[in-house]
């Protein structure tokens, strides 16, 4: 799956097209290295996220095209 439609459904970021932007302002970086929107996730890479002053860190922990809202903290693990 690409790296923004995993952000979305996910829930790390409201909408695709800002979890895209993100990846384009270097602000999304798997396994320590910028990714781009495109990047194929997959189970075990790590993410982090710079939301201005605050860095999000999480492990991929599964891999799914649609998850109800509740199940979505489930695909992921905050470090």
């Amino acid at each position: 799956m690409r790296l923004d439609k995993y952000l979305k459904v996910s829930r790390l970021i409201k909408r695709r097209t800002v979890a895209n932007e993100a990846c384009d302002a270097e602000r999304v970086s798997v396994n320590g290295k910028p990714a781009r929107a495109s990047y194929e996730v997959k189970v075990g890479d790590r993410i982090e996220i710079r939301f201005g002053a605050r860095t999000v860190a999480v492990e991929v922990l599964a891999v799914s095209e649609s998850v109800r809202k509740e199940d979505a903290p489930a695909m992921y693990r905050e470090i």
